[in-house]
């Protein structure tokens, strides 16, 4: 499958945004408008002009229905959900070549909203998922302490957990104890 830059880091900020909630993350990561300016800023969101607590009520919403389409029971019903979110903020599809990325697409209009900024690039990078047959692609980490969700961007679909480093080292240094303790009770004859 070929994922381009554009989808790759707009799929980086979908699984972002959607592990900020409070059910995922503990607590609610996007506490205050200050918070979805740092949100904004460290992903690099262009065009996004000043952010109210409407604006934040507004992502906030997004987020649920982002997640609703991530979690979907099958793809015709992810499909609907997408096509429902693109329609409801008018993506408007335009070349750009700001900053120095290149020519790429973007679907939202010039200074958009926040929310219709993030519910049109976020919705077509996972349109795009969808039309790629690829929705096995988008995962809960598999560690059970962890509901945090990812983008399975392996060449072989493989990856378990949300990070390698925290939860795969975790689980994989679980795995190897219970493997020891049950060696040494086979040896005691347990």
């Amino acid at each position: 499958m070929l994922i381009t830059h554009d989808t790759e880091c707009a799929l980086g900020i979908l699984v972002e945004l959607l592990n900020t909630a409070p059910e995922i993350s503990g607590a609610e990561q996007l506490a205050d408008p200050a918070a979805l300016c740092a949100f904004v800023s460290r992903n690099d969101i262009s065009e996004v002009d000043s952010i109210g607590e409407a604006d934040l009520t507004a992502v906030r919403e997004l987020r649920g229905q982002l997640r609703e389409i991530f979690t979907a029971p099958s793809t015709a019903a992810a499909a609907g959900l997408v096509n429902a979110l693109v329609a409801a903020v008018n993506a408007t599809p335009r070349l750009t070549d700001h900053d120095g990325h290149g020519w790429h697409m973007h679907y939202f209009a010039p200074h958009a909203a926040v929310a219709d900024h993030l519910a049109a690039e976020l919705g077509m990078a996972l349109g795009l998922i969808l039309m790629a047959g690829e929705r096995e692609r988008l995962r809960r980490c598999e560690a059970p302490d962890c509901a945090r969700l990812f983008v399975d961007l392996s060449r072989n679909r493989s990856r378990r957990y949300c990070d390698s480093r925290t939860c795969g080292n975790r689980m994989h240094v679980a795995a190897y104890r219970a493997r020891q303790r049950s060696a040494a009770d086979e040896a005691v004859g347990v």
